[in-house]
């Protein structure tokens, strides 16, 4: 039972709390039920004391009593008796009564009963004699003396009764100040006692609770209660415990989590940053060997690889071209031909891995919809195979250099092609201008030669020789013009080459020209840009030259559905006949038109002069739009 309340005691600050106040409390309590039964046996002792005080007073008088009596002769002894019966009075007091009662075995009580006895067996019945006595003076003085020394051995008597009424009460009295001093000193003993409870129990673990709570405040997740006891704070201590321990967990695993965050954030700025400069330098420089020096080093950096190289595959049979690496060679590469990169050529091919004796090499095709038109390798230690993340970057990145790479080779065959058109328009000029002009001036050369020699025809002769100077002059203002049209640079923004056009041939004719351009969002390939311009060209040198007109008007605007419309209008003399036709330049307008699969005519306007309307189709130069990857 002891154990089990120690145990109780030991991991409740509450019950030893509780125990102190009930032990404080008892203390107290028995202090006071002692004060108050020793109170109660002291009551009475004072008026004990008096009355038994006054037993010795009254003996002495009635020895006084009997004394003057017999001095005086007096036979009446009423004083005296009232005296007697006062003094049984004083003796049967009720405090010394009540005295007795309370400690019949007492001291007090013994010597009382001895003082009543006395008092009943001798002094009473000598006082009594002294009455009744006829002896005479000498007698009566040995009677005398007698009685003198019993009440003075009576009052010997009363003496010591009072003397332990006295000490009984004084005893008492230390008892209660004895129990009065344990209780004290054992309400303080209990004090101590409880305010070293709530130091230990209460004060030290609060303190290291509060300590430990700063110092995961500052967050120092190492900070543990030391009190991890059966009590209420140490339930408390080992709950902040694991609380600690969970919050220092949550942490750890955040901080993780923030790293593996920041990590990949780092990772996908630096992947955006490959994938925003190789855009950039392959739509500077689809082809340069630098665009892909520079894009092969920041792969290596981004993929943590030591070890690339990017080829073209060839156009027309041979080994394919290198455009930059940082690899010792192609460990695949035959001798003077690359196989399997040939084996790849115009077809869909997956990614590829190929182990060596030092590395792998991991193969991208570099194509777009149109085919496959390189190969990028990257070396990687042996058994690496790139993550999920590694293998859309680089889906997105060679996905953009193809679509560069079909770029370049499309907009290469535009070029050819417009070469080549252009080169048939030159001839097709060449040949309805210069051609036929010295064609008219050959004829004119043999019709002027057997003129000259008949002198009868000399007036023939100089007519001829008009016409033919004539013809020359037409042929070398045509090859001028022929001279301006090819010299023409495509350099700049579409309609500032418009605006300047405009500007030449006003100044050329000395007449005002409008232009008005809006396409609204259309766009025009550099095809349709030089096949445009070069239409308008030759309708304002035909105004210029043919019309006789005082302004012009050249409008360019986007009709919907993405048809186009350029007009040329001019409030000049219009066409009047059909040789003009020759002189507009009408063939080669329309060779121009039908290179841009639209529709021109030629057509007078209502309000005077010529309009030549020109419509076709805006094409889309523009690849097909690449979304980028989800890069982590």
């Amino acid at each position: 039972m002891q154990k089990s309340w120690r145990t109780v005691f030991g991991r409740s600050i509450l019950f030893g709390l509780a125990l102190s106040l009930i032990a404080i409390t008892a203390i107290g309590v028995g202090g006071m039920v002692v004060s108050v039964l020793v109170a109660e046996r002291v009551q009475g002792s004072g008026s004990a004391i008096n009355v038994a005080g006054s037993l010795r007073m009254q003996s002495h008088r009635m020895g006084s009593m009997v004394l003057s009596d017999a001095d005086n002769r007096v036979d009446d002894h009423h004083y005296l008796h009232a005296a007697i019966a006062r003094f049984e009075t004083s003796l049967t007091n009720k405090d010394l009564l009540q005295t007795i009662e309370r400690q019949p075995d007492s001291d007090f009580a013994k010597r009382y009963q001895s003082v009543q006895q006395t008092w009943q067996a001798q002094l009473k019945p000598q006082l009594l004699e002294t009455t009744l006595s006829t002896l005479d003076s000498k007698q009566l003085r040995v009677q005398h003396n007698r009685l003198l020394l019993s009440i003075d051995n009576f009052v010997d008597d009363i003496d010591g009764m009072v003397s332990q009424l006295e000490a009984d009460t004084e005893q008492r009295i230390r008892r209660l100040r004895s129990v009065l001093g344990v209780a004290l000193a054992l309400t303080v003993l209990v004090m101590l006692a409880a305010i070293y409870i709530v130091r230990r129990s209460v004060l030290a673990p609060l303190s290291d609770l509060l300590n430990s709570a700063t110092r995961i405040a500052r967050s120092d997740f190492t900070a543990r209660a030391h009190h991890v006891g059966e009590d209420e704070l140490g339930q408390v201590g080992r709950a902040f415990n694991f609380m600690a321990e969970e919050l220092a967990h949550n942490y750890q695993e955040l901080e993780q989590r923030v790293a593996q965050k920041t990590e990949e954030l780092t990772r996908s700025n630096q992947s955006l940053g490959l994938l925003y400069h190789a855009i950039a330098n392959l739509h500077n420089a689809p082809l340069a060997p630098e665009t892909y020096r520079v894009m092969l080093q920041e792969i290596e950096q981004v993929l943590d690889i030591s070890g690339s190289m990017a080829c073209l595959l060839p156009k027309h049979g041979g080994p394919a071209t290198l455009l930059a690496s940082t690899m010792e060679g192609c460990p695949e590469r035959g001798e003077g031909d690359c196989p399997k990169c040939l084996n790849h050529a115009g077809t869909e091919s997956d990614w590829s891995y190929a182990d060596h004796d030092k590395n792998s090499i991991l193969t991208i095709p570099l194509q777009d919809k149109a085919g496959i038109y390189g190969m990028l390798r990257l070396s990687l230690p042996p058994g690496r195979h790139l993550n999920a993340w590694q293998n859309r970057l680089l889906e997105a990145l060679t996905r953009h250099i193809g679509i560069a790479l079909g770029i370049s080779r499309k907009t290469e065959q535009d070029r050819l092609l417009a070469l080549q058109e252009e080169r048939s328009i030159i001839a097709r000029e060449l040949h309805d201008s210069i051609a036929q002009s010295l064609t008219y001036m050959k004829i004119q050369a043999s019709l002027l030669q057997p003129v000259l020699a008949d002198p009868a025809r000399r007036q023939e002769a100089e007519t001829t020789l008009h016409d033919l100077r004539e013809g020359i002059t037409t042929a070398y203002r045509q090859l001028r013009e022929l001279l301006a049209t090819f010299r023409l640079k495509m350099d700049g923004d579409f309609r500032n080459l418009l605006t300047t056009a405009v500007d030449d041939y006003a100044n050329r004719g000395d007449l005002k020209i409008s232009l008005e351009a809006s396409l609204a969002g259309c766009h025009l390939t550099p095809n349709q840009e030089i096949h445009s311009l070069q239409i308008v060209r030759e309708a304002l040198s035909n105004v210029v030259r043919h019309a006789q007109a005082s302004e012009a008007w050249v409008r360019l605007r986007h009709i919907g559905g993405g048809e186009i419309e350029i007009s040329v209008e001019d409030n000049g003399i219009g066409i009047t006949a059909p040789s003009d036709a020759f002189h507009y330049g009408l063939s080669i307008m329309r060779e121009r038109a039908q290179g841009l699969h639209g529709q021109i005519s030629i057509t007078p306007r209502p309000q005077g002069g010529t309009r030549v309307s020109l419509r076709f189709h805006a094409e889309a130069n523009a690849a097909d739009p690449v979304s980028l990857p989800e890069i982590p």
